[in-house]
């Protein structure tokens, strides 16, 4: 595995005001790692995330396996093995009224979970403050909380912090901590669009 997928903390900014979703992911020191540009018009997400912004070599394939799904299921895979690393799943209708992604291994059994910090917090992001509220979410493996992605506060791009610290025992493949972070920034960064 790259060496790129062994921090403990990222930030991940995604470019606000450009046509396609532009991300790069940063280490704590304020290098970037990793850089994502989504094609435009696809109706099934296909992103790809690279070591730099030439693109030259990808890190990271993650695929939705339908057009349109609520609860879409999001396949990330090694691009060097072509080994399926695991699964993302949206929780369709859960989601509504706070977001709920299910992490799965790569024979597709739940694994984990990611939630949106509150129900009384989704609510007031969805209803009145949208933005204003930045989100933050939690995941769990088991009942072992092994990351936290929070969004900061900014008028003009999104960033999230993304913290794996408290995953001492390394439960989490980093690989679907970034595509966790990637998916948060695309999928549910279009509800507010």
């Amino acid at each position: 595995m790259d060496s790129s997928f062994r921090c403990n903390q990222y930030l991940l900014r995604r470019q606000v005001l450009a046509l396609t979703g532009t991300f790069r992911l940063y280490d704590p020191g304020g290098r970037m790692l990793m850089f994502s540009k989504q094609k435009m018009f696809r109706l099934r997400e296909d992103i790809r995330v690279y070591a730099d912004e030439g693109m030259t070599q990808t890190m990271l394939l993650i695929k939705a396996r339908n057009i349109i799904d609520f609860s879409a299921a999001y396949d990330v895979v090694d691009p060097q093995s072509g080994e399926k690393v695991g699964v993302w799943r949206r929780k369709g209708w859960r989601s509504m009224l706070r977001d709920e992604w299910e992490l799965l291994d790569e024979s597709d059994r739940q694994i984990g979970i990611l939630v949106e910090d509150s129900v009384g917090y989704a609510l007031l992001r969805r209803l009145l403050l949208g933005n204003l509220l930045p989100q933050n979410y939690d995941l769990f493996i088991g009942n072992t909380r092994v990351g936290d992605f929070r969004q900061r506060f900014h008028l003009f791009r999104y960033e999230l912090d993304i913290d794996f610290q408290m995953d001492t025992a390394h439960m989490l493949d980093r690989r679907m901590g970034v595509a966790a972070a990637i998916l948060l920034g695309t999928i549910e960064g279009k509800q507010d669009s």
